[in-house]
């Protein structure tokens, strides 16, 4: 059972929990590049020890993307979910390179905590700018955090036909595909 508080479902983290997670990533990436290390966390903070899905961004100096890897859902704590998606996001996200060691100091963290999904029926449900999409059809998934949109100034119908795309499916599959909102709450080192 989780006791933690939560706003429209996303759990919601202190100043100082935030400030930690941020910290856990950088230096979880750190010792990693450096001797494909995991370093050991004694965590007490309640915000950090709740089951919660979450993505860990990694951006380049001038704000594009680096890389982007996260998790749908988590038995761990968030603590490990941060600290597996911060190395899967230097190093597995396979639109990229994988980060060096003297990369990191260059590049900024962002982390997103989910809620959890709701199906749904209507688009008309997408809240722009509040709500990220999972589209599932057959062996197709593709998932867009709710920042992107904003990012990019997409309404609903660009932001539907990017989480298509996004999935190898064609722009309007989400006609006949399962649709998922979710809401997240995103700080960075920025």
């Amino acid at each position: 059972m989780n006791d933690q508080p939560t706003s429209n479902g996303v759990p919601v983290l202190t100043l100082n929990e935030k400030a930690k997670l941020l910290r856990i990533a950088r230096e979880t990436l750190a010792a990693y590049l450096a001797e494909r290390d995991l370093p050991n966390y004694q965590v007490t903070e309640p915000g950090l020890l709740q089951r919660a899905a979450a993505f860990v961004t990694l951006h380049r100096p001038d704000g594009e993307l680096r890389g982007c890897i996260g998790r749908l859902e988590s038995s761990d704590p968030l603590y490990r979910v941060v600290q597996e998606c911060a190395i899967s996001a230097a190093t597995r996200d396979f639109r990229f390179r994988p980060v060096t060691l003297q990369e990191l100091p260059l590049l900024t963290i962002e982390i997103s905590v989910l809620s959890p999904f709701r199906r749904i029926t209507d688009p008309e449900e997408i809240e722009v700018g509040k709500h990220g999409l999972l589209i599932h059809r057959g062996f197709h998934t593709g998932l867009l955090l709710p920042q992107v949109a904003t990012e990019r100034g997409w309404g609903r119908d660009e932001f539907l036909r990017a989480v298509c795309m996004k999935a190898g499916l064609p722009p309007d599959a989400w006609r006949q595909a399962e649709l998922s909102v979710f809401s997240a709450e995103v700080f960075s080192e920025r």
